[in-house]
């Protein structure tokens, strides 16, 4: 098993150095290869404006945050949280926490003072365990948080961003998602490495309850 483990990490670090857009973010100074998926996302669907609040849950290393900053300006906000820490970002407010702890989503909300957010991006996954059922079940899970935050704090024509997995309960949320949302749409960015199960579901403008 030891030496399975081995042989897989060393096959991904060859893939990661090699990827061109892990190479690129190096080149353009940034913080990891997702950025050039809310780059391509925001592009598409004008996500991103002067003066707009944005909430980044998962934000760590930064990537997501950091084309938020850039996109937001300096009449925008852009605050962050992550259970793992993060550098400093200019324009970037961060909080480490577990967003799964009740307690921290409720102080990043109460962080927002008040404010609506115009942008709630999720690129929270769990942290692997190697068992399809279970990772797949607390992707969903992560997604489902994301949601439920997302509704309590965005203003009524607010963005929803978030990270998903195909398999076991993606068409429940993606209908769960359509029953919050005026129109939900699919998005997998050419960032997006190919053999990967990731897809993006972007909701846009709440409907009222």
């Amino acid at each position: 098993m030891g030496k399975a483990r081995t042989s897989k990490s060393k096959q991904w670090m060859r893939r990661h150095v090699n990827d061109a857009y892990v190479q690129k973010a190096q080149r353009e100074g940034y913080r990891s290869r997702a950025s050039y998926k809310l780059k391509e996302i925001a592009a598409r669907d004008g996500l991103l404006k002067p003066g707009h609040v944005v909430v980044d849950l998962g934000a760590a290393p930064g990537g997501w945050s950091q084309v938020a900053a850039h996109g937001v300006g300096s009449r925008g906000r852009v605050l962050a949280i992550d259970l793992a820490p993060m550098e400093p970002l200019a324009g970037v407010e961060f909080v480490l926490g577990d967003f799964q702890d009740d307690a921290v989503a409720r102080a990043l909300a109460e962080r927002l003072g008040g404010c609506k957010a115009d942008l709630v991006l999720s690129d929270m996954a769990p942290n692997m365990s190697g068992i399809a059922s279970a990772d797949q079940a607390r992707m969903i899970r992560l997604a489902e948080l994301a949601l439920l935050f997302a509704t309590e704090n965005l203003q009524p024509e607010g963005v929803f961003l978030v990270k998903t997995f195909h398999g076991a309960g993606f068409d429940a949320f993606f209908r769960a998602l359509q029953q919050q949302f005026q129109r939900v749409v699919t998005r997998k960015p050419e960032a997006s490495r190919s053999g990967s199960r990731e897809t993006y579901l972007l909701g846009r403008g709440l409907k009222a309850q």
